[in-house]
């Protein structure tokens, strides 16, 4: 399940290695990953506790990992001035690529929507200031959430909308903000992937990222699927076949463009 996609590396621009599902086998799976082909992973940050512990990660592997900061929309209710300095003080860091994971999610509702917007305008003006690209989270909030990183687009660094799943009026409107969008094993979804494979054609080959968000959204093309269905970074290889699959394009060269775009927009090293 780990042999290497193409002689070409890539690199995961969403993995959440700071859950507590990984903490058995961390190194495990990094190892799976390296073999499987991957430069680099973006070890994203979301309340806390994962942003303090993306960048110990980071740190402690440069060249392999980087890291996020931010505040998911999930947990905005628990903005306050500690945590503010805190991604303030991270996002300095040249470990740190971008802000976020931040945005809007009125899907869940798991924070109270004047408090999402709150953290969310709060996490782009941070971005601003430390001069690095905003990772972003967006589910059925799309109106509210294109109105305020419209206001922001110009000062920031750059953008991507990650886990891109929307509609495609929101990819234009997206694509017309200049965003990299990010994709998943959504992609490989046979039910909820389908309008996703039609619209990942539209994205223009300089703006595509992607990522597995891992250990959610396992790709269902995988066979045989993992006895504990934990998505990883060595299983990018099955989303990027399906975008290349779907745009009818080579994987290797996918891999190429996707990985250029990605030291592009993070600011990374050839290395990565």
């Amino acid at each position: 399940m780990t042999q290497a996609l193409s002689t070409a590396p890539f690199i995961d621009i969403g993995a959440n290695l700071a859950h507590d599902s990984f903490d058995a086998d961390r190194g495990a799976v990094l190892e799976r990953a390296w073999a499987a082909g991957l430069a680099a992973i973006l070890v994203t940050g979301s309340d806390a506790a994962s942003n303090d512990r993306a960048a110990e990660l980071a740190r402690a592997l440069p060249g392999r990992l980087f890291a996020t900061a931010g505040l998911h929309p999930h947990h905005a209710a628990a903005w306050d001035e500690t945590l503010a300095a805190q991604i303030a003080t991270l996002s300095t860091r040249e470990e740190v690529v971008a802000v976020g994971e931040c945005g809007l999610d009125y899907f869940r509702d798991l924070s109270p929507r004047d408090a999402q917007r709150r953290a969310f305008v709060a996490q782009l003006g941070l971005a601003v200031q430390a001069n690095k690209p905003v990772f972003l989270h967006q589910r059925d909030a799309h109106e509210d959430f294109h109105a305020i990183l419209r206001d922001y687009r110009k000062a920031l660094a750059g953008c991507v909308v990650h886990c891109f799943t929307d509609t495609a009026a929101a990819l234009d409107d997206y694509l017309a903000l200049d965003c990299h969008v990010g994709i998943t094993g959504w992609v490989c979804d046979e039910r909820r992937g389908l309008d996703l494979r039609e619209l990942v054609k539209r994205i223009p080959a300089d703006r595509l990222l992607i990522e597995t968000d891992a250990p959610y959204l396992l790709p269902r093309t995988m066979q045989p699927l993992p006895p504990s269905r934990r998505n990883e970074p060595a299983f990018l290889p099955w989303v990027l076949r399906a975008i290349a699959a779907a745009r009818g394009e080579d994987a290797e060269i996918l891999a190429v463009q996707t990985t250029a775009n990605a030291r592009r927009l993070f600011g990374l090293p050839v290395s990565a």
